[in-house]
């Protein structure tokens, strides 16, 4: 029935609240096909400040972190711990500590290191887009630029 359509579908995870929060924990090849920055946007906009997959589109990864949405590559092994960990316990608390690059669950006993670029990381410690981070650096860029012989 057309009516059914209209209805949220009651197995899907973002529509439990037991599984809300600012991260989203996803299966692998997260962001295959989105090219255009809509992707992270929306992601963004559903209130997800993080991603989790064992493998990120390309183009994915550079939209997320271009608009502050912090893509977490894991191992498909440490991927399947933390499905496993949420679905025993739907509220764990994850913490995402950027600067030093670690993904902790502690109720769950799950420590990961993870890489992100270290441009992006600090324009995503500072709140910095890429027009921010050349004004913060504005004065190395003229002082550069003074040296020029021309």
């Amino acid at each position: 029935e057309s009516g059914d359509e209209q209805k949220p579908k009651t197995d899907f995870p973002l529509n439990n609240p037991a599984y809300s929060g600012e991260i989203l924990v996803a299966a692998k090849n997260f962001g295959c096909g989105s090219s255009r920055e809509h992707a992270a946007w929306a992601i963004k906009d559903y209130g997800f400040d993080v991603v989790i997959s064992s493998f990120f589109a390309d183009i994915f990864r550079n939209n997320a972190l271009n608009n502050f949405l912090l893509p977490i590559q894991v191992s498909d092994k440490q991927l399947q711990q933390l499905f496993e960990a949420v679905f025993a316990k739907p509220d764990l608390i994850f913490h995402v500590d950027i600067a030093s690059q670690r993904l902790e669950v502690p109720d769950a006993g799950i420590s990961i290191s993870f890489d992100i670029n270290a441009y992006k990381k600090t324009c995503m410690l500072n709140g910095f887009d890429d027009i921010d981070y050349l004004q913060n650096i504005k004065s190395a860029i003229t002082g550069f630029a003074d040296k020029l012989p021309y």
